[in-house]
């Protein structure tokens, strides 16, 4: 489990294919901490280091999850979020998160506003996002502000656009997008009772 309180900002050093698998290296501050077999979130996906180097780490990603994400697109010099799992008993600074992304968004709009930052996305599912509400976009905890059916808005702080991959995101660009598990466990058993 994560929080969505983003560690580090990590870059892609090696793309490295091997049958359907993907092969991730990526170079950061908090790569030589980690161990072998630990999870650690890459732009809200839960992966598993599987190597590790001078100052970088690698992890696999599968098939499943190169379909349900944007990992697929990511290449060589890419910045990605990094977050290790939160520790039982630790403060809980974001919101829950499983590093189980439900789909890919897209980015509309980013509009500087007196030193702040608002960016607009569109997604597929509706239901899932409430005004005021946690959402988790590419590893980062953030509050929704005014949802529609496909679309919703969050205001990034300075401190946020400057320590994670906010700053690399413009019009057209696609994120992960993890919906909060407990509005979806609601929604699953809000269906069931309708039916």
């Amino acid at each position: 489990m994560f929080t969505g309180i983003i560690e580090a900002a990590g870059t892609i050093t090696a793309v490295e294919r091997e049958q359907s698998n993907v092969h991730f290296t990526v170079r950061s501050p908090i790569s030589a901490e980690l161990r072998i077999d630990q999870s650690l979130s890459h732009d809200g996906v839960c992966l598993t280091v599987v190597a590790l180097g001078d100052g970088t780490h690698t992890v696999t990603a599968v098939l499943e999850t190169l379909n349900r994400t944007r990992l697929g697109d990511w290449e060589v010099g890419g910045v990605v979020n990094l977050e290790r799992a939160t520790v039982a008993g630790g403060r809980l600074d974001g919101h829950i998160v499983q590093g189980h992304v439900d789909t890919v968004g897209e980015c509309l709009e980013v509009r500087e506003s007196g030193g702040s930052w608002y960016y607009t996305f569109r997604y597929g599912t509706d239901d899932l996002l409430v005004d005021k509400g946690s959402v988790c976009i590419n590893g980062v905890s953030l509050t929704v502000v005014e949802p529609t059916d496909d679309t919703f808005r969050v205001a990034i702080i300075p401190y946020t656009h400057d320590h994670t991959n906010f700053r690399e995101l413009r019009p057209g660009s696609s994120v992960n997008l993890e919906f909060d598990i407990i509005g979806k466990y609601i929604a699953r058993q809000w269906a069931a009772y309708r039916r």
